[in-house]
């Protein structure tokens, strides 16, 4: 175990002879050697690994059974001196003059307990009935090894006193094909890890079911799940053996190996238990099946352990910097259909609710405003209903752009939308002066719009700061939209986290079908759109808004006519924010956590650790500072994992104090400042 609540796991096939135990101990004795080496907290090896599966009715010979302890003995005296974690081996083992197929659980020099297997099966190729007896059938609850009673039965869960989170349950091969699993049972109870020793042959899409089973039980669970199956050693008369490891967490496959290999195998990743953890707390429906009668009387046996700590080692695991970005290209065109989809199918709903009323959109030729007009587009196709029907407005006020307005104008054209240019200035400087305003300090007595315009263009950086002139602009293009008809809104998730929209402005609509998009995947979504939806000058409209620099354009545009406000140089880059949100939201990871796991990114040659904690700062200090925003926004669809609704994931009180987030970005920030920092 080591910081943030990773634990590195691993599953293991070592060569091996059938009936030949200490030629087999020997071997994963070895593979302990190395896992010590690659700092594993825990390994789990195939199924009755220290004899054999195929060992058939040599499994009544004595001389094999004594043979298969003795190897049980190496293996404990090895963990003694060459491996510090916890290690499952499996073997048969004779309890009440019966013979069970068994997983040992070693740590230290010590055998921590004995698992036999619950489910036998005895069809097709297999004829575990045969040699062993099912679990149901012992008697006792403990064997005697050397002069300890070890703990026996399937009511064994191992736990790290130092860590509770961690928690291991044991489950071998056939228990895992079963509807009700053992493991399911052992989650339900606390354990966050989960082991199967496996021997599973191989036929044709076997592996393909084995990796589902391993995925759906890890997410049922929620929990690690690693599984290591027979090698090819094990391949005898009819059956031939992959060695085939997996390692899952709550539904996702960390690692897995290949198969065929002739090569001992030693497959690792770190699994977050902290996250485990903290998704059964938000899962409130996780721990309802105890209710049953079933799951009332089942009771788990305790064994304890300490696992040592490694808080230096590198992460043994991929952290995607773009968590809402799905990345083969499959899986995108998948995610982006999928995305469109619900999009359009709630606005669609909305409008066939209201008998399909004219719409109005303001189009900037930003982004947000692009993936609004598509959806709404697509909305309105759904319904057979004519798109001019659309009113698309474009507004250009002090701050707007050359290339955005034709951008905007060009976009409405192509789709068929009804298009309108509106210039805001005028109402705007007819507002500023009713408030008897100076915008940064200019005195609008006996100007036109011309002459403050250029006024305006001249201004030095330091004075470009006026929060009214940026509302009233704001304001006015919502007022223009509210009064034209059912207004479809266009900010998007990143923005509503961040407080960057202006109140009963941009922040208010009747229907936002982007209100759980973040701001990176809606860059995507322009762009796949583009590639894949459009042709001609559509696509390349659509490329051009992508490739503009993200802006409200609400401050002055600079004499040439250029951007002056880059919303990523005030408020910080969107990845960052948005890798932020998913790991502050989704998992409720402490932000000395999120800034971990951004280094381990593949931004983080873009980003120091100086400037990660400050963006972050930036986020939670916006964040909270702002719930107030969203406590009143108007519905949209719930798209992915994360959503901000007040309605629906996301209740926050309005005035919370950031300072526990803050304090632990402090202690973050004076541990790195010190030299062994």
């Amino acid at each position: 175990m080591f910081a943030h609540g990773f634990l590195r796991l691993a599953a293991a096939v070592p060569p091996l002879r059938v009936a030949e135990p200490l030629y087999n101990a020997q071997q994963t004795c070895q593979l302990l050697r190395q896992a010590q080496t690659q700092q594993v907290d825990v390994i789990v090896f195939p199924e009755v690994g220290l004899t054999g599966y195929t060992c058939n009715d040599l499994f009544h010979q004595q001389a094999l059974l004594r043979a298969a302890v003795e190897a049980l003995q190496v293996v404990v005296q090895a963990t003694a001196e060459s491996f510090q974690g916890l290690a499952v081996v499996g073997l048969p083992l004779v309890v009440d003059e019966q013979l069970f197929n068994c997983a040992a659980v070693i740590h230290r020099g010590r055998l921590l307990g004995i698992v036999p297997k619950s489910y036998l099966p005895n069809y097709q190729e297999f004829y575990d009935a045969r040699f062993f007896a099912p679990a149901w059938t012992a008697h006792s609850r403990s064997v005697r090894w050397g002069d300890a009673e070890v703990p026996f039965g399937v009511d064994l869960l191992f736990r790290d006193r130092q860590q509770p989170t961690i928690c291991v349950g044991v489950e071998i091969c056939e228990d895992l094909w079963m509807p009700i699993p053992p493991s399911s049972w052992q989650a339900l109870h606390g354990a966050t890890v989960l082991l199967n020793l496996s021997a599973s042959n191989e036929t044709i899409g076997k592996a393909a079911y084995r990796r589902e089973l391993v995925n759906q039980q890890s997410a049922r669970c929620i929990a690690a799940y690693a599984y290591a199956s027979s090698g090819t050693g094990e391949s005898t008369t009819d059956l031939v053996f992959g060695g085939h490891c997996l390692i899952a967490e709550n539904g996702v496959l960390l690692a897995e190996s290949s198969r065929f290999s002739r090569q001992a195998t030693l497959l690792t990743a770190d699994v977050d238990i902290d996250r485990l953890v903290t998704h059964r707390m938000q899962t409130t429906s996780f721990h309802d099946a105890l209710a049953e009668p079933h799951g009332r009387a089942m009771g788990f046996r305790i064994v304890e352990f300490a696992l040592e700590t490694h808080p230096q080692r590198p992460l043994r695991r991929h952290v995607d910097a773009h968590p809402f970005v799905p990345k083969a290209a499959e899986q995108l065109r998948e995610r982006c259909e999928e995305i469109f989809q619900t999009q359009v199918c709630g606005l669609a709903r909305r409008l066939e609710h209201l008998g399909t009323p004219s719409v109005a959109i303001g189009v900037s030729g930003g982004l947000d405003s692009t993936l609004a007009l598509l959806v709404t587009c697509k909305a309105f196709d759904t319904l057979a209903a004519p798109r001019s029907a659309i009113q698309a407005l474009t507004m250009p006020g002090f701050g707007t752009t050359q290339r955005t307005r034709t951008n905007a104008e060009a976009l409405m054209r192509l789709l068929g939308v009804r298009a309108k240019t509106i210039d805001i200035r005028p109402l705007c400087l007819a507002e500023w002066r009713a408030l008897g305003h100076a915008p940064f300090g200019i005195d609008l007595h006996g100007l036109d719009v011309e002459q403050f315009s250029e006024l305006l263009r001249q201004l030095p950086p330091e004075r470009r700061s006026d929060l009214v002139f940026e509302n009233v602009q704001a304001r006015m293009r919502t007022q223009l939209l509210m009064n034209t008809g059912f207004v479809i809104g266009t900010g998007d998730l990143s923005e509503l986290a961040l407080g960057w929209c202006t109140y009963n402005g941009d922040h208010m609509s009747m229907y936002n079908p982007n209100a759980s998009i973040p701001k990176t995947l809606v860059k995507f979504l322009v762009g796949w759109a583009a590639e894949n939806e459009f042709t001609g000058e559509v696509r390349s409209t659509l490329l051009d808004i992508v490739g503009t620099e993200i802006s409200p354009e609400l401050l002055p545009t600079s004499a040439e006519g250029k951007i002056v406000q880059a919303t990523e140089s005030a408020i910080g880059p969107y990845e960052l924010h948005d890798f932020f949100l998913y790991h502050l939201l989704r998992y409720g990871a402490p932000p000395a956590k999120i800034v971990y796991l951004a280094t381990q990114a593949e931004f983080r040659s873009r980003y120091t650790v100086a400037e990660i904690i400050h963006w972050l700062r930036v986020l939670l200090t916006r964040m909270f500072r702002n719930q107030f925003k969203r406590s009143c926004v108007p519905d949209g669809p719930k798209v992915g994992s994360v959503s901000l609704s007040p309605r629906g994931d996301w209740r926050m009180p309005s005035d919370a104090s950031v300072q526990a987030w803050l304090a632990d970005l402090d202690r973050l920030q004076d541990a790195s400042a010190t030299p062994e920092g």
